[in-house]
């Protein structure tokens, strides 16, 4: 299986791709590369093999979500730029 130049700029076009035309050729090497490859993969027979759900059998070891204050109120404004008594102050957002 393979493709053209034609090919190649109508699904460029298809995709809104804006191909370099000095790397048109590069590009249909490719993508025939590619479309050889799985035309191998279409040739296998894959009737007694089950189909894969996960590429490994690890699981993810997660450590509970607790929440707890790891920074005091006043140590949070200590580095803050400006500050009101207890809140931060930032720059106007809206007019």
């Amino acid at each position: 299986m393979s493709t053209d130049l034609a090919t190649l700029r109508q699904l460029a076009h298809l995709s809104r791709l804006e191909l370099d035309e000095s790397k048109e050729e590069q590009m249909l090497g490719d993508l025939n590369k590619i479309l050889n490859w799985v035309d191998q993969l279409r040739q296998l027979d894959t009737t007694d093999v089950e189909p894969l759900v996960h590429l490994s059998h690890e699981i993810n070891v997660l450590r509970p979500d607790e929440a707890h204050n790891s920074v005091s109120h006043q140590e949070g404004l200590r580095n803050a730029p400006r500050k009101d008594s207890d809140y931060f102050r930032v720059p106007k957002v809206l007019e």
